[in-house]
This record gives structure tokens, C-alpha cells and sequence, in this order.
């Protein structure tokens, strides 16, 4: 197997299941004492979420660049950007290196797809969610439309991510409100949700949801197995 670099961090509460579920496949599908060679990069989230809330995106992808660069010096083959919302500096990303950047909305896509979905409801800080990055990628390589929630909704739904998920903190209370969220696109017409915050998994996990479920953390970590494995 090649080496895969992970940029992650963001937060470290879900870097840790990438890194878990990345050896656990594996594992499964080589057996033995077999797991993922990888070189993870954890950054200070703080400082990123800083350049998030100034609006300074050129800073941040110039930071996430810069340890993509390293990550490749020090033999990475391909990347996987442990978060949802810093795709939107993918493109910066992209041009710092000469490696593959396996991109998170690439890995939903391809799942909404393979299980017959056009419209999908989406969750995720509001920068997913009112930007375009996300959906515009979607509608443009997939055929997705998304579906999302009104404003007082993504206000909340941010909140908790920041407050809450991001530290650690996965709550009933928050719980019960993205559940309500999701009844309501269910209602709307959604045929199934995308969990487009890497934490926002690790809350519902487990839960009887309104609607299917498509985690992205779950489908970027398969196709970070699929890259890692392909040439066995």
C-alpha cells in the first residue's frame, strides 16, 4: 500500500474516527496485523476557526496548503481533507501539490447516486451550507439537489456544531433538534440527508432518522480505503 496523508483537526473529534475507521478497513480486508500507512497532519482548529469567522479563506487555504505540502514531502501518495466545510479552500489545496486530493463531496456524491438520490437534504456549518462549493458540486458532477434548512435552523445547527459537537460534547437536546430538522426537509421532499459536517455523524449515530442517512465521514473514508487498497 502507498502512504495516504490525512489533514485533520478540524476537529480532532472526528480525525480520530477517520484514523479508526481507516485501519478497521483495513484490517478487515487483509487480515492479520495489516493497517492503513498513514501520516496524519492535526492542526491548532482554533486558529483555522478564527480565519473561518474573519472570512479570511485565502489564509486558511494558504496554512492547509502549506501542511499538504508537507505531507507530500514526506511521502504521502494522495490526501484526504478531514472536514466538510475547509473544502472550500480544496482548490488551493490542489494547486499546492502534485498529489490527488480525494474530495469529500466527490465520496457523497457517488453514494447518492448508487442508492438513486436527486434531492437530498443537507446539514453542516453554515459555511457548507449557504455557500456553494458543496452544493455547487453536487447539482454540477452528480445531478443532487439539495434541499436546506431555513435560516433559524442553520443558525442552530452551526451553533452546536461549534459549541457542542466539535467539543466533544454530542447532547440529546441536539439530538432531538437535528432529528426535527430532518422530519421537516423529509416533508419538504428530500429523499435522503447528507451529514456535511464530519461531527455530525458521531451525534446521530445509531439514531431511527426520518430519513436515510449518507455520512460523510463514513463515504470519504471508504474512498480513502478504496485508494489505499486499489492496488492489492
Amino acid at each position: 500500500m502507498q502512504t495516504l496523508g490525512v489533514l485533520g483537526g478540524m476537529s480532532w473529534e472526528s480525525t480520530a474516527t477517520y484514523y479508526k475507521w481507516l485501519n478497521e478497513g483495513v484490517r478487515d480486508s487483509l487480515g492479520g496485523l495489516h493497517s492503513a500507512p498513514i501520516l496524519l497532519h492535526s492542526v491548532d482548529f482554533a486558529a483555522i476557526a478564527a480565519l473561518q469567522k474573519a472570512g479570511e479563506w485565502d489564509r486558511a487555504g494558504e496554512q492547509l496548503a502549506d501542511a499538504a505540502r508537507g505531507l507530500q514531502r514526506a511521502g504521502a501518495g494522495a490526501l484526504l481533507l478531514a472536514t466538510n466545510t475547509m473544502h472550500k479552500v480544496a482548490g488551493a489545496i490542489e494547486s499546492a501539490v502534485s498529489i490527488p486530493l480525494l474530495h469529500i463531496g466527490d465520496a457523497v456524491g457517488h453514494a447518492l447516486r448508487q442508492r438513486g438520490v436527486s434531492k437530498a437534504a443537507l446539514l453542516g456549518t453554515r459555511f457548507t451550507m449557504q455557500g456553494d462549493f458543496y452544493t455547487r458540486r453536487l447539482a454540477e458532477r452528480f445531478g443532487i439537489q439539495t434541499l436546506l434548512p431555513n435560516a433559524d435552523d442553520m443558525t442552530e445547527i452551526d451553533r452546536i456544531i461549534f459549541a457542542e459537537l466539535c467539543r466533544g460534547e454530542f447532547l440529546r437536546p441536539a439530538r432531538d433538534f437535528y432529528l426535527g430538522v430532518l422530519e421537516t426537509l423529509r416533508d419538504q421532499g428530500a429523499d435522503a440527508a447528507i451529514l456535511g459536517c464530519t461531527e455530525i455523524g458521531l451525534l446521530l449515530e445509531g439514531v431511527d432518522s426520518p430519513l436515510p442517512l449518507v455520512d460523510s465521514t463514513q463515504e470519504h473514508v471508504a474512498m480513502g480505503l478504496g485508494w489505499l487498497l486499489s492496488d492489492i
